[in-house]
């Protein structure tokens, strides 16, 4: 991640086909809003006639019927409400390429209105797990296995089910929500609300507990295998 934005929108998409230069069009988008990494009540979604039919395989994935799109407004009705929802933010897409160019096709369809990235940032949540787990799947149903989070509700792919597990496994992979409360807990914000005593100059020595050797032993395989399965790229190894 390169800058920090304090507004960031989880999105995703559900297609008629896998491939826009193939005619093919957007029939849902979901997007969960967080603001400071904590959930709001701000979402966005909506469903979409495509004016086309679906393809079966894509129906397969996510069970959206052409008979169900027949009356939901066409991308040309949503695209302001969608513009204003996304402006200045970011957002983070899994797999964000594949999305983004489902967007920016729609756009162009529409005319002189800009691409996706004229209004807002893009952060492909795909691409980084990959920095982070190297060598390892990395789909959306893998990273909820390695986080622990429950999917098990997701019998069928959704834009806004999928934007709400991708918006926990984000916080999960960047370090997890800042607070679950909500309350400010920056350090500017703790040194005003907080006193702190020094500690005494004739405290007692702290304690030093040193690893056993069958500990060190343990510790030294697991960094083996962190070094394995990432191909040399373990930094407590260097």
């Amino acid at each position: 991640m390169t800058e920090k934005y304090s507004r960031q929108i989880v999105l995703d998409t559900e297609t008629t086909g896998l491939n826009p230069r193939e005619g093919h069009r957007i029939i849902e988008i979901g997007c969960i809003e967080l603001i400071n990494r904590r959930f709001t009540r701000n979402q966005f979604h909506v469903y979409i006639n495509p004016q086309r039919l679906v393809d079966a395989g894509a129906m397969e994935v996510h069970g959206i019927t052409n008979e169900f799109l027949a009356d939901k407004p066409v991308f040309a009705d949503i695209a302001r409400d969608f513009i204003e929802f996304t402006r200045g933010a970011q957002l983070l897409i899994h797999n964000a390429p594949f999305d983004v160019g489902f967007i920016n096709h729609e756009y162009s369809l529409l005319g002189n209105i800009g691409v996706l990235e004229d209004y807002c940032a893009i952060f492909d949540t795909l691409a980084f797990a990959r920095q982070k787990h190297p060598g390892q799947r990395n789909s959306l149903d893998a990273l909820c296995k390695r986080y622990n989070i429950d999917n098990s509700h997701r019998e069928l792919h959704g834009a806004l089910l999928d934007a709400e597990i991708l918006a926990d496994v984000y916080l999960q992979m960047t370090g997890g929500q800042d607070s679950l409360l909500g309350e400010d807990h920056s350090p500017e914000a703790s040194s005003e609300s907080q006193d702190f005593k020094a500690i005494a100059s004739n405290r007692p020595a702290l304690k030093i507990i040193y690893s056993s050797e069958e500990e060190l032993a343990e510790h030294q395989q697991r960094l083996a295998a962190i070094d394995k399965a990432s191909k040399g790229q373990c930094l407590w190894s260097a």
